[in-house]
């Protein structure tokens, strides 16, 4: 009797898969098997890319002779410690009554790239493949996937754009970590004082230290310019309001030199000229030039995709993106969620249709059970389709993270934060069920002489979503944080003021934006209805608000990973901006190690309890070497237009032969160019500049290095490979 091999990536996947299809058999040594099916797992990568000396031995030692490395067949190894399970698996799959292969891995280009390099280690031949592809781990949804399942065939164009990716790490992590550490790894160490200095260098992670670096010294370099601001404290029916004054067309100070923008001031002297002259006409009073009264809706924000979610669990439970994504990754696993490493913000239509089930199953979670009636009751979920958090051509391969409605027994066993983590999926998910939040807007424009200013005023009129948008173990409610002295711009969930919920924008530099909209009760709110053009008012006072500008603010590890999706945002071409719009830096499923990555060698640092992120001096001038070097790498022009290249690949609009041909060229073209190259001269004033900027040298003393001194400053032709060598290939 034939049967069919489910293969997944994990074992807790794989008991999923058999609970689905009803496998009750024995468990055996690395699978489950009943009469007609056999379940087995990988646990992770159980191949690899061979490191270069399998090709020659002579790769062994670090050479400019052996550089670049531009192998043309590529050779793969069973990982040491899972040669059991590869074995078990390779079995498996060329078992003779196996007819059928049911690929499971993750549905992604990390997990069809896992699989492939299986099934070509174990020479699988004449098997029908067919690829599982589903955006949760509930049983109807898995139980669809096989149902629906394609020929593996269909998935090619995906694999080939996983191998190139592979390759692409590969061939710029060696080449370039080789041929920079031959010709400046001494410069770096010498300045250091350490035995040793390996630099590690690759597509991604490179570009990542580099937007940190370039951050810090943005700030360093940053000179604080002082402002005057000047205000009119208003009468109003027994309340007071403030008007801020603008230097508009018709102002003696329009276009002049003495403004810091229109509102203020660089000299304290202008703004009392301005109040003295103002105060010549008494009684002080001001007349209402324009008013302006319109509602302004807020809606809810799009469904959380992993970098989004990873940057509000970096505010609210001060976790990095690594532990965000294993936290929701176990939520996966446990079927509360659907897939998590996703790019996506919004749902598909076939999603929608089924939506309810999702909306149903929370009636059972005690944070959302009347919520969830209500949803129902509303009937409010049917139009879904027809909103903006339903958009199929935003999707690749899977849509927004989203509650599954099931699983819930498990929450008891995961923990408090992955709990809260849950909860706060949950309440972005409910939210778009709910009616806009509804605001009186009204913005006033008062003169004295002919000198204008400006009043604005937000009120809350209707909670809309922000009834629901609150985490039960939030501090205050969502509304609060939007009514009374809110922000302009402020965002409707706890632990996004800063920002803009859909796009992960900061809201820009309060310090010298124009004047906020200001608090308004309920008495105030009526005054202001009342008035008209031409009204006059009663001005109680004028007077000078001093301010400064800031300078930007440090990425921490939320910020850095949205940077890292948005990385098309910082290229200044507008062509090439709009071409990688939809690409960013690494990917969903890697940009947190990537980040981690970086810590764990010492070029970066996280601070655990604020998630900023600040640059080493190690990294610092890792920077500068490379910025003499191979200043591309620090580029997301070219970080982002590689990955764009990767998804062309998968879209089949290039062949897979003419990437390959522009990767080799360009790190061809790059090796030799730091080959012939000579800094060591310049470096020197780099590292120094750097330096002044840590208080001691005992940071000098406690980057961790490995491996021999070579014999000369930098320019030897040959040294020994250290140890650490194969983690020098990095994303």
């Amino acid at each position: 009797m034939s049967k069919a091999l489910y293969i997944a990536e994990k074992p807790s996947v794989a008991q999923e898969f058999a609970k689905a299809l009803k496998i009750n058999g024995q468990r055996r040594d690395g699978y489950l098997e009943s009469q007609d099916s056999v379940v087995t797992w990988c646990v992770g990568h159980l191949v690899t890319m061979s490191y270069p000396e399998k090709y020659d031995i002579k790769y062994k030692r670090w050479s400019l002779d052996t550089l670049p490395f531009l192998p043309r067949e590529f050779k793969y190894e069973v990982i040491p410690g899972v040669q059991k399970q590869f074995e078990i698996v390779k079995g498996l799959l060329n078992r003779e009554d196996v007819d059928t292969i049911y690929v499971c891995t993750d549905s992604g280009r990390e997990g069809e790239y896992i699989y492939r390099l299986v099934a070509q280690m174990a020479g699988v031949h004449g098997k029908k493949e067919k690829r599982v592809w589903i955006d949760s781990q509930t049983e109807e949804e898995i139980m669809r996937g096989i149902r629906e399942a394609k020929d593996l065939s269909a998935y090619d164009n995906l694999s080939a754009s996983a191998y190139l990716r592979a390759k692409e790490d590969y061939l710029m992590g060696i080449n370039f970590s080789r041929v920079l550490t031959l010709r400046y790894g001494n410069s770096v160490s010498n300045y250091l004082n350490t035995k040793y200095q390996a630099i590690s260098v690759g597509r991604v992670m490179t570009c990542v230290l580099g937007m940190v670096v370039r951050r810090e010294r943005e700030i360093r370099a940053f000179v604080k310019t002082p402002f005057y601001r000047v205000l009119s404290s208003i009468a109003l029916e027994g309340e007071n309001f403030e008007g801020e004054w603008r230097a508009v067309e018709g102002s003696r100070y329009f276009q002049t030199p003495y403004l810091y923008k229109e509102n203020g001031f660089k000299e304290k002297a202008y703004a009392e000229k301005l109040i003295q002259e103002l105060l010549v006409s008494q009684p002080l009073q001001c007349t209402v030039e324009k008013i302006e009264r319109k509602k302004e809706n807020r809606n809810p924000p799009l469904l959380f995709n992993l970098a989004e979610l990873q940057n509000v669990c970096s505010k609210l439970f001060k976790i990095s993106p690594d532990e965000t994504l294993k936290i929701v990754q176990e939520l996966y696993e446990k079927k509360l969620v659907t897939y998590p490493r996703t790019d996506a913000r919004v749902l598909s239509t076939a999603a929608a249709k089924e939506i309810y089930k999702n909306i149903s199953g929370l009636r059972n979670y005690e944070h959302t059970a009347e919520i969830a009636q209500h949803i129902i009751e509303q009937g409010n979920y049917k139009n879904l389709a027809k909103t903006r958090y339903v958009n199929d051509k935003q999707i690749t391969d899977h849509y927004a993270i989203v509650p599954t409605g099931q699983g819930l027994n498990a929450l008891r066993s995961v923990s408090l934060t992955a709990q809260r983590v849950y909860e706060t999926i949950v309440r972005r998910f409910v939210c778009i069920f709910y009616p806009p939040a509804v605001y009186q807007k009204i913005s006033l424009v008062t003169k004295i002489q002919n000198e204008s200013f400006f009043s604005s005023f937000k009120v809350l009129l209707d909670e809309g979503y922000l009834k629901v948008a609150t985490n039960s173990f939030a501090k205050r409610k969502a509304a609060d944080a939007m009514s009374s002295v809110n922000r302009a711009g402020a965002a409707g969930n706890e632990g996004s003021e800063e920002e803009d919920p859909d796009t992960g924008k900061n809201g820009g530099n309060k310090a010298d934006d124009s004047a906020e909209d200001m608090a308004c009760d309920t008495r105030l709110l009526a005054a202001l209805q009342n008035l008209k053009k031409g009204d006059i008012l009663s001005v109680d006072s004028l007077s000078i608000k001093e301010g400064e500008t800031s300078p930007p603010k440090r990425y921490n590890s939320g910020s850095m990973i949205l940077a890292m999706e948005n990385a098309g945002q910082l290229i200044e071409d507008e062509e090439l901006r709009a071409q990688i719009k939809s690409c960013g830096i690494g990917t969903s499923a890697t940009r947190a190690e990537i980040l981690k990555k970086l810590c764990n060698i010492k070029y970066l640092a996280l601070n655990k309890k604020t998630q900023v992120i600040t640059p080493t001096l190690l990294g610092e001038m890792i920077f500068d070497v490379v910025n003499c070097s191979i200043r591309q790498l620090l580029n997301p022009e070219l970080t982002a237009s590689w990955e764009k290249g990767l998804n062309y690949v998968a879209e089949g609009s290039i062949t897979e032969q003419e990437y390959m041909d522009k990767l080799e060229h360009f790190v061809r073209l790059r090796t030799r160019q730091v080959e012939d190259s000579n800094i060591q001269p310049y470096l020197r004033q780099f590292f120094d500049a750097a330096a002044v900027n840590y208080k001691d040298s005992s940071e000098k003393n406690s980057v961790k290095t490995t491996g021999r001194s070579t014999s000369a400053a930098g320019r030897s032709r040959t040294c020994r490979k250290p140890s650490a060598s194969k983690s020098s290939v990095h994303l």
